[in-house]
């Protein structure tokens, strides 16, 4: 009798345990997962999940197209504050006038129009994520504010004087040089220093070696599917060869494009045209590596220096430093199209900005 007792509040414990943990496993979300099998990206993979489980803000550095937001999304469901709210906010689609009311609210007659008490992006994501997009464009003295909110966690909203206090995590990403837009006044060092405990750089798909396929045949998966074809057309091996090759500007995003694109052209079970540029040709020239965009400049001139008395390295680094600050002024600071106009990769780029950063 005792035994079959115990049987019995086994079996009901063990009933109990696995219905919470199917309960658990249905509600926690599914985390967004990236594609792709190159060392860059599997390198860049580990670092964010090693440091989204660390409670501090992250900067996330990357061209267009590389899928900052997607990293983001991923930054948050792999944190402790995955069951809080993920707020985003595109600062680049904010005048400086609305961005403080955006980020911090507003109290009831602060401004014309606000008939009511509004609660802002921060509040919102109390006890979770605040996503900033485009990091680099927040004016000065939204910055100010910022920094106080990450310094004591508390803000006033726009026309009120009550303290409110927040737990947030801030996510920032952007494609602008920070430290040279520290160096030129456009943001605040001590705000950049508290919001790049880690700053985490998203590899260009030029550099994701065979990730450019693997993306493709996924893309065209999906869009056969939602055009209900059935099975997606195969590559021809002159379009896989030009994919291969091509420099991608726009990264993941021009390469989804380009590719749904081919599929819904193709009118056989072969893919043998792929548009990269719908302004411009079909058909861009056959190449044997990574060529620049077409509309890209030529490369920044240099103006012709003299040795003098100076030695060769001394001239060399001279040289090097004024043709990266030419490049990045004409480039207006983006790295990306900088280190085309120098006829550079994007890490031998890097690797060169780092060395002069300081002389910059």
């Amino acid at each position: 009798m005792v035994f079959l007792t115990i049987l019995l509040l086994y079996y009901f414990l063990f009933g109990i345990f696995r219905h919470v943990n199917r309960f658990a496993a249905t509600t926690r979300p599914r985390v967004p997962e990236p594609l792709g099998r190159s060392d860059a990206f599997l390198e860049f993979q580990q670092r964010l999940s090693r440091v989204a489980k660390v409670n501090r803000p992250v900067l996330l550095i990357g061209e267009r197209g590389t899928g900052k937001e997607l990293a983001a999304n991923r930054l948050h469901f792999l944190s402790d504050r995955w069951q809080g709210p993920l707020v985003a906010l595109n600062c680049a689609a904010l005048s400086p006038s609305l961005m403080e009311s955006e980020l911090f609210g507003h109290e009831a007659g602060a401004f014309t129009g606000a008939n009511q008490r509004r609660q802002g992006r921060f509040e919102s994501a109390n006890e979770g994520t605040l996503f900033l997009d485009e990091i680099g464009l927040i004016p000065m003295p939204v910055q100010e504010k910022i920094l106080r909110v990450v310094e004591y966690g508390a803000f006033e909203r726009v026309g009120g004087s009550a303290s409110v206090e927040v737990d947030t995590r801030i996510i920032g990403a952007t494609n602008a040089d920070m430290p040279q837009l520290v160096h030129t006044g456009q943001f605040k060092a001590d705000l950049l220093d508290r919001l790049s405990f880690d700053v985490l750089e998203l590899p260009p798909l030029r550099e994701r070696h065979g990730d450019v396929m693997l993306l493709a045949r996924y893309f065209a998966e999906r869009m056969a599917l939602e055009l209900r074809l059935g099975q997606a057309p195969a590559f021809d091996e002159t379009v896989i060869r030009r994919m291969e090759h091509h420099d991608w500007p726009g990264n993941v995003r021009q390469l989804k494009n380009s590719v749904e694109r081919a599929v819904y052209q193709c009118e056989s079970d072969t893919i043998t045209e792929i548009n990269f540029d719908p302004f411009g040709s079909s058909q861009p020239s056959e190449a044997t590596g990574p060529q620049p965009a077409s509309n890209t400049e030529p490369p920044a001139q240099v103006d012709d220096f003299q040795l003098g008395d100076r030695s060769l390295p001394d001239a060399v680094r001279e040289l090097e430093q004024h043709a990266l600050g030419q490049a990045l002024a004409k480039a207006r600071h983006h790295q990306g199209n900088a280190a085309k106009l120098l006829g550079l990769t994007y890490h031998q780029f890097r690797a060169l900005y780092r060395k002069h950063r300081d002389e910059l």
